[in-house]
């Protein structure tokens, strides 16, 4: 079983977040709805989703991959989203700034993924909220969450422009 495709679609992310985010007019960037019921991913803002995935490559997956790879059977915690969005101010975050540490961070993952062994994907560990997984699972996953937020930005843009002429 290989990697191939969703490594690729990893590669391929952020230069998708980006240019979801970029539809999104600066006056819309902020907006949040009166109602968040059928998003797909967490509640949050447009700017918001970008600093989220920022934050979940680096103290999210960065972490759970090491510790995988590191540690006998870890239990990887997840990520309180709403917490870290109030603490870390998600709101008043720079885009361009934000989309760079997270392309930074990105390249990271890959270069990370493409040294693992076919015997390191089968390390086993425990994800909060998920149960038992292995290293490869982490990275479904992760391809996952990247597909959720894409569909977030385009669902928040949905709603955004629902009345709109």
């Amino acid at each position: 079983m290989t990697l191939d495709a969703t490594l690729a679609a990893l590669a391929a992310f952020p230069d998708q977040l980006e240019a979801h985010f970029n539809a999104f007019p600066p006056a819309l960037r902020h907006w949040a709805p009166a109602d968040w019921e059928g998003i797909p991913s967490e509640h949050l803002t447009a700017l918001e989703q970008v600093c989220h995935v920022r934050d979940i490559e680096i103290d999210g997956y960065h972490v759970r991959f090491r510790r995988t790879l590191a540690e006998t059977n870890p239990t990887l915690v997840s990520i309180d989203t709403d917490a870290l969005a109030a603490e870390r101010a998600y709101g008043r975050d720079d885009p361009v700034a934000a989309m760079a540490a997270f392309r930074k961070a990105r390249a990271q993952t890959l270069t990370m993924l493409a040294e693992v062994t076919p015997e390191q994907l089968a390390r086993p560990a425990v994800f909060e909220g998920y149960g038992p997984l292995t290293l490869r699972s982490l990275v479904h996953y992760l391809c996952s969450h990247d597909q959720q937020h894409l569909a977030g930005l385009q669902w928040l843009l949905g709603k955004a422009t629902a009345g709109a002429p």
